[in-house]
């Protein structure tokens, strides 16, 4: 059973996607990165593209509309991506009204022009990332099986609709049913927060994996946790202490990637998750959000153990 990473933009950077898999985790996936600012070679998402030694299997993935745009870019996109990732899936406003993430829900023709696309353009295999589908509807199982006909190779669904955003509880009876309906493997998104949750969702299920989002932001151990549990392998839940650990050691790595106010700034995000379930971790978090220097930052968690 495959254990992915789901890409979030703003958390699933190289440097957390390398820290998920010294947990075990499996595959990885970029964030969003766009079809045209990549052909424009934007620098900003040139970064994005970045990829550490540790990642066996990422995905890189792509969001627009516009298949001359994916037919350009995709002979150039090096091969040290396992897939290209086509986002169908994003429900997020800016994205939508840009005719790309779930709008193309609405459209198999157009998804299936774009996957040509990238299959006429590069060997490198080609993955779907959807939703269930669009004002309630199940579109998600038409594209799905558009993406199988024209040659994808792995199918990602989110078990809500666009307009559900992360509320409500992700569909797996939908999910089940793409996965039964396709003969290329599917990976299961939305609701995994630790070993138990995966059990209930995956038990006789035909998915071939999981991709974990929001239940892994500040919580790499989920991955150690799974996949101990399926091995039949002890597992120890991290202590607090060991949590912190594992916090400065991610802000380390940050901090030999960015600048030091971008890599305190976006830690800030990722310690709600280190942080919880740790004694104090309310005023933990807001003492954070007044350090500037990774000197303080560590004496902050130094005091927390006196």
């Amino acid at each position: 059973m495959e254990l992915m990473l789901a890409p979030m933009a703003g958390y699933t950077d190289f440097v957390y996607r390398s820290m998920c898999m010294d947990f075990g985790c499996d595959s990885t996936i970029t964030e969003m990165v766009s079809a045209k600012a990549l052909y424009y070679k934007d620098k900003k998402t040139l970064e994005l593209m970045e990829t550490s030694d540790k990642e066996r299997d990422v995905h890189l993935q792509l969001f627009g509309y516009e298949e001359d745009i994916f037919e350009i870019v995709a002979k150039e996109i090096p091969n040290r991506f396992k897939y290209i990732n086509i986002n169908m899936g994003c429900p997020a406003p800016k994205i939508v009204k840009n005719f790309s993430g779930s709008y193309l829900l609405n459209d198999p023709e157009k998804c299936k022009r774009l996957i040509y696309a990238l299959k006429s353009s590069t060997d490198i295999p080609i993955s779907i990332k959807i939703r269930r589908g669009i004002n309630g509807g199940n579109q998600g199982l038409k594209v799905a099986k558009v993406a199988e006909e024209e040659g994808a190779s792995m199918v990602i669904v989110h078990g809500r609709t666009k307009e559900e955003y992360y509320s409500g509880i992700a569909d797996w009876n939908f999910i089940e049913e793409v996965a039964t309906s396709l003969n290329i493997p599917v990976i299961g998104n939305g609701d995994i927060t630790d070993y138990d949750s995966f059990l209930e969702r995956t038990k006789d299920s035909k998915v071939s994996g999981v991709a974990i989002g929001r239940g892994a932001i500040g919580n790499p151990f989920i991955f150690k946790e799974i996949k101990s549990k399926i091995n039949k392998e002890e597992y120890t839940p991290p202590t607090e202490k060991e949590k912190l650990e594992t916090f400065l050691t991610h802000l380390k790595m940050m901090m030999e990637a960015y600048p030091k106010k971008v890599a305190i700034n976006e830690m800030r995000k990722q310690f709600v998750g280190y942080s919880n379930g740790i004694y104090g971790a309310k005023e933990l978090r807001q003492k954070l959000n007044t350090l500037n220097e990774y000197e303080d930052i560590l004496k902050m968690i130094k005091d927390h153990f006196e």
